[in-house]
């Protein structure tokens, strides 16, 4: 038997204001490296991993960069009906952007329904502790008032990179489990995956119908 590619799809958007550090934790998580210098993301970016989300099961992460600058949401809105999860980020640095969370999460919510999305609350830069304005315990709070998840992260050190992602991933896979999350045809949050070996079992079960057909 071939392995399987990956045998899930979810589709990961990426919110929070210009600068707040998304693009950095993206190209953390996705390649590997640091990036020192990141311009403003225009419109939206795209990036694409594949995590394991328990053993045997591995998920491939869509994950959708959206530009933080106003002048770009009309564009950033469409991507949010296809989303299955949503990564709400801020700055431990800029309060502002701890403040605007909120309509971030609002305006998420909005563009996703009528779907359904798992969100998470990601805090920024945390490598930056003395210029730190935002404490975790506001961070935290935040998330529990809304009932979402919550974690401390910095794309330049790798503190709980990898748990960012395999948080809201393991958290989607539940709800498909449990059947609160279903697949559905024209959305494209959730896909089931590529599997050589099922692939190359229905064209031979194909052909043994046709054999006995004709």
């Amino acid at each position: 038997m071939v392995e399987p590619i990956f045998d899930y799809q979810f589709r990961i958007i990426v919110v929070g204001d210009s600068t707040v550090g998304k693009s950095a934790l993206l190209r953390a998580f996705t390649e590997g490296k640091f990036p020192e210098v990141c311009d403003p993301t225009v419109g939206v970016d795209f990036f694409a991993r594949l995590i394991e989300v328990k053993e045997g099961v591995r998920v491939k992460l869509q994950l959708w960069d959206t530009a933080g600058q106003e002048r770009y949401r009309t564009i950033t809105w469409s991507y949010y009906r296809n989303a299955v999860g949503a990564l709400l980020l801020y700055d431990v640095t800029r309060r502002s952007s701890f403040e605007h969370l909120v309509e971030w999460l609002f305006e998420a919510r909005r563009h996703i329904e009528p779907g359904r999305a798992m969100f998470e609350v990601v805090a920024c830069k945390i490598d930056l502790e003395s210029s730190r304005v935002v404490t975790t315990e506001e961070g935290k709070a935040f998330a529990d008032s809304y009932g979402l998840s919550f974690i401390e992260t910095s794309a330049k050190t790798g503190y709980n990179l990898e748990k960012a992602f395999a948080t809201i991933s393991q958290q989607i896979y539940e709800k498909i489990q449990t059947g609160e999350f279903k697949m559905l045809d024209g959305w494209d949050g959730i896909r089931t995956g590529f599997n050589r070996s099922k692939d190359s079992l229905r064209l031979m079960e194909a052909e043994v119908e046709r054999d006995r057909c004709c």
